[in-house]
This record gives structure tokens, sequence and C-alpha cells, in this order.
């Protein structure tokens, strides 16, 4: 073999997918490895032998991990894609189209995730396309069946550009980008629709939840969190890929970014406070119940405190500080949804759960495909600014 061809059998073997093996890097593969072969595994039992067999789901105990992390948390961890293309294609704030492209794979990803979690949830998942053909408009889930579907079909047409892009296709580039603005308005409409229909799932039950968890205006409530978490999403996605992949993190958006997810949490606070009262609510904190501490906590330590951590300049000089803040507003998102769906509903009906490591290790090996998948397209399109090509071509 001659020295030019060792050269290049060696820096192949130093590669994947792409990715340059170094220390880290092979460490970070071979655990996205462990963890897609454990769910693997966790796949083969639920859909061979059921729920039962992969799950601590009970009769009271009907909604889990599955659908409070993987499903309610998904959808609105994954919001930050009709905030941002808003903010840049209806209200022309152009200044913020480098954010755009990752937002948009954020949530393309995230919803197909969702899905995905669905799939697992449900008792017989090769029915999922009833939705299809038996329509039930009365039904708060058709609406978000549909929303979900057709969201995910707009997700993937604003995202092909970058594709026809990366294919030098011209032609199908220039026809998605005529229709670029439409696709926007429809994206905000079912985005708008099924996030806070969410919610409205859980207005059917108000004797479920506790008097402080449960409110009229609940979809309200979803939609208002969901449009911070989106904006937090942006921001931690920002910052993680400029830190591994060695990108531009555009701080100064994010900073801008940071004030407004200020903004729409306080208004979010307010929201809930206001209601709580006017609902005299505040009354079931004698005696003090566990539900009544997760719900003050959330409200306290994940929406008010970061709130005002994110409008100070001490927060906005340090990248670390500023991480670590939307990774609170983003936890809170996820606790706010996962104790709505799980605990409320166990305790409402006298129950017990916690979820088996089964379901953990699907939930894992959906996250770890997804941050695998978003690796492979910033490797291999030009989803961030730098690797643009001009916009005449």
């Amino acid at each position: 073999m001659s020295a030019r061809s060792r050269s290049l059998s060696s820096r192949r073997s130093r590669t994947l997918l792409g990715f340059t093996l170094t220390p880290r890097m092979t460490a970070a593969w071979v655990i996205a490895g462990a963890i897609l072969t454990v769910g693997a595994y966790a796949t083969g039992v639920r859909f061979f032998r059921g729920l039962g067999a992969s799950t601590n789901l009970n009769d009271l105990a009907p909604w889990g991990l599955w659908i409070g992390f993987d499903v309610m948390s998904g959808v609105a961890l994954a919001a930050g894609g009709f905030v941002v293309a808003a903010t840049v294609h209806i209200f022309h704030r152009k200044r913020y189209e480098p954010l755009l492209r990752p937002a948009i794979l954020t949530a393309f990803l995230g919803y197909l995730l969702v899905i995905f979690g669905l799939l697992f949830d449900l008792g017989q998942p090769w029915r999922i396309w009833h939705a299809l053909i038996y329509w039930n408009p009365h039904s708060v889930l058709f609406e978000v069946a549909w929303c979900v579907m057709t969201y995910t079909a707009v997700l993937a047409l604003e995202f092909a550009p970058v594709v026809f892009e990366r294919l030098r296709m011209p032609g199908p580039r220039r026809i998605l980008r005529a229709i670029t603005i439409p696709l926007i308005i429809l994206g905000i409409t079912l985005s708008t629709m099924h996030q806070s229909s969410l919610g409205s799932m859980f207005l059917i039950f108000p004797e479920k939840l506790s008097p402080l968890w449960y409110s009229p205006i609940l979809p309200l409530f979803f939609f208002t969190s969901a449009v911070a978490a989106g904006l937090a999403m942006v921001t931690v996605e920002s910052l993680l890929s400029a830190r591994f992949m060695r990108r531009e993190d555009h701080i100064d958006l994010l900073k801008s970014v940071a004030r407004a997810t200020a903004f729409i949490l306080l208004l979010y606070a307010a929201l809930k406070i206001s209601d709580a009262t006017m609902r005299m609510a505040w009354t079931t904190l004698a005696p003090f119940d566990w539900m009544d501490l997760t719900w003050l906590a959330e409200l306290v330590l994940t929406v008010i405190v970061p709130a005002a951590l994110l409008l100070l300049p001490n927060v906005h000089k340090s990248r670390g500080k500023l991480l670590a803040v939307q990774l609170l507003v983003v936890l809170g998102v996820i606790a706010n949804r996962v104790n709505l769906a799980v605990p409320n509903l166990v305790a409402a009906n006298n129950g017990s759960y916690f979820p088996g490591w089964m379901e953990f290790a699907v939930t894992l090996a959906l996250l770890t495909a997804g941050i695998v998948a978003f690796a492979l397209a910033a490797k291999h399109l030009p989803v961030f600014e730098e690797q643009r090509e001009p916009a005449h071509a």
C-alpha cells in the first residue's frame, strides 16, 4: 500500500459520518450507541409484548412519561420554529435570520420525535392513521392530531430549501421560497391551535386536577409557556451547537431573545397569579398539599426567578449563565407538562406510578436520536449562516 493510500485509510478510520473521531467525540458516539441499543431493546419489548410488559402504567395511571414528557413537553419545546419564523418573515426582523434554520430544524426533529413518542404510548399504534379517515370534529385530540400532522408537513417544506441548496437544485428551491410566507402563516395558525388545544384537553376533567393547577384558561397558559419554551430552546440549541460544533453563537441576538423570553415569562406569571386570585384558588393552600407545592415551585423557581435573571446585564455577558437560566426555563415547562399529565391524574385516582426503566430507555433513545439527527444535518447541510450559499444560487 502506498504512503498516500495509507494516509487516506488512516483519515477514514478517524472519521465517522463526517465527524473527526477525537477521544471526546469517540466517547460521545459510544454513549449514543449504547443508549440507542438499549432503547431498541425496549422498543422491541413494547411493540411485541405490549404496554404491560414495558411500562408501569395501570388503570389508575393512564398517562405516564411518554405522554407527559415525550409528547406534551416535546411539542412545547419545538415551538421555537414558528416563533422565529414569525419574527423573521411576518414581523420582518431580518437580523434574527441566522437563528431561523437551526430553529426550523429543531422544531422539525422535535415534532417527528413527538409522533414517534405517541406511537409508543398508543395501545394500538398501527391505527394512528385513523384520524385521517374517521373524523370526530368534536374531539380536542382529533384537532391536535390533524394540526400536528399538517404542521410537521409544513416544517418539512420550510426546511426543504436547505436540502435543495445542498443538492444544488435551484428550481425546487425557488418554488418553495416563493410560497414561504403562506407556509409561515399556515405554520403559525396550526401551532397556535394545537399548542393551546393540548391545554384544552384538561378542561374536560376539572375534578381530576388540583384547584391551583386547573384553570379555564389552561389553553392560554399552554400557548404562552410554549412561546417561552421555544425561545429558551433557540438559545440552548445555539449555545450548545456553537460550543460542540465550533460555530458562531450569535450572542448579540441571543441577548435580545433573552429579553423576549423574560417578557413572555412575566406575562405567563401575571396570567397565572391573576387567574388563581380571581378564582380564589389560594384558599386550597390550607391545609398545604404537595401538588400546591409543585405549583408554587414552578411559578417561583422556573418562571419568576428566570425572568428576573434574564433581564440582568451580568447574565447577558456570560454564555454559561445565559445557558443555565434558559435551561431552567426549559426544565420549568417540562415540569409543568409532566405534573399536569401524570401526578395530578394519578393523585385524583388514588393511584401510584413511577416510570419503569424501559420507559426511561425509550425516552433517552428518542432524545439521543434527535441530537444525532441534528448533528448530522448541521454537519452535512447548510443549516448555519456561515454554510449558506448566496441568495441567487
